[in-house]
């Protein structure tokens, strides 16, 4: 079996907190003023996915971004999407029955947002702004990341890593990061062009806080998108960033992460 860092949380102590298990009318009435409503999630989590389904069809997007899709899938999976499930975990992610209600929650177009591996793999050795395509600038892919930013996103990747790899071997991790959030990001734009608004982005807690990811890359393409972000807790233990709703459901019972680092 294929062990991918993407499928589990970071592991940061976080504190709790007091959440809703689910968006209410008023979440939804603000929901409803974006062009963009970006939902976070555990990928394996089933709860955080129905919060998904059930925003999806209080809004009925025009677009659907998915993070986990590529964007030559598409057109396979709407032709079959209850068909689509072998290609879809055949990609590493989990139970594709836990997403299905997301496709069927509205009659949305789907983008796909995927970066493939091997261009993931490139840009965490030679860096994002070589391999992004797309405007490099617009997306401020051509400038370093503020010092204590950087120092934020290497510790968070020092504890995804279960402190097993050195601190200073995990800036390609972060390289990787910046670029599937301007993916997400273009995907998203490209989809505003395309279908109009609103727009719905699936992707995983970490591109959806609104201090460095997906929000933030939007917002530096274009200040005059107005998005709001949802991140999903477990436990009420929050996840780490900022979020303009944050959900909470049960934790999952899930294998230890750092065993395949011992």
């Amino acid at each position: 079996m294929k062990l991918y860092p993407f499928l589990f949380p970071l592991l940061v102590p976080m504190a709790a907190h007091s959440m809703d298990a689910g968006p209410s009318a008023d979440d939804l009435a603000l929901l409803a003023t974006a062009d963009v409503v970006i939902i976070g999630e555990t990928h394996d989590n089933p709860a955080h996915h129905e919060v998904q389904a059930q925003i999806v069809a209080a809004l009925q997007p025009a677009g659907l971004v998915l993070e986990m899709l590529a964007p030559e899938h598409v057109s396979v999976l709407t032709k079959d999407v209850q068909g689509f499930s072998e290609a879809w975990e055949e990609a590493g992610w989990p139970d594709y029955e836990m997403y299905l209600p997301i496709f069927t929650a509205s009659n949305a177009e789907i983008f796909g947002a995927a970066v493939p591996r091997d261009v993931a793999r490139a840009s965490y050795t030679e860096g994002v702004a070589a391999h992004f395509d797309g405007d490099v600038a617009l997306f401020g892919l051509d400038q370093p990341l503020p010092r204590d930013q950087q120092e934020q996103r290497l510790d968070l990747q020092f504890f995804a890593h279960c402190e097993a790899m050195p601190r200073v071997a995990l800036g390609g991790m972060i390289e990787v990061q910046r670029l599937r959030d301007a993916m997400l990001a273009k995907v998203a734009i490209d989809a505003l062009e395309h279908v109009g608004k609103p727009v719905v982005v699936i992707t995983g807690n970490g591109h959806a806080r609104t201090d460095w990811g997906v929000p933030a890359t939007l917002q530096q393409a274009h200040t005059d998108i107005i998005v709001k972000s949802i991140g999903q807790a477990e436990d009420g233990n929050a996840p780490e960033g900022t979020f303009d709703l944050v959900y909470d459901a049960p934790s999952v019972d899930r294998p230890d992460p750092c065993e395949t680092f011992k």
